[in-house]
């Protein structure tokens, strides 16, 4: 069973820049579905970007242009954020499934919730 850990989230004025990674331990990614998802405070969490196993991506409108997901080849998944602004504040989480379908994922019709996941970072951004 792979665990995850993330690291990388810490506070930033507007503007600036951040990333996140993702480390599991146990398995490599190797055939999983991988997320980032983010809840801002009194709010639902929300899927932020998702990556397949053959590198396709998906992302939020929000971040599209300012956020990069990427992996590496083993056991790291990663999450670049430039142009970070105040609604950007939340506990970031990433996340894994070895079964979903991430082209459901992607179109918003996975139908079910990932089921492994880190216990998150907060990323906070001031104006």
């Amino acid at each position: 069973q792979v665990q995850l850990m993330e690291s990388g989230g810490g506070s930033v004025q507007t503007g600036g820049s951040l990333k996140l990674t993702c480390a599991a331990s146990g398995y490599t990614y190797s055939g999983y579905c991988l997320g980032w998802f983010r809840q801002p405070p009194g709010k639902e969490r929300e899927a932020v970007a998702i990556i397949d196993s053959d590198g396709a991506s998906w992302y939020a409108n929000s971040v599209k242009g300012r956020f990069i997901v990427s992996k590496d080849n083993s056991k790291r998944l990663y999450l670049r954020m430039n142009n970070l602004k105040p609604e950007d504040t939340a506990m970031y989480y990433c996340a894994a499934d070895l079964r979903i379908s991430c082209p459901d994922v992607m179109a918003g019709r996975a139908g079910r919730d990932f089921g492994i996941w880190g216990q998150g970072t907060q990323v906070t951004v001031s104006s």
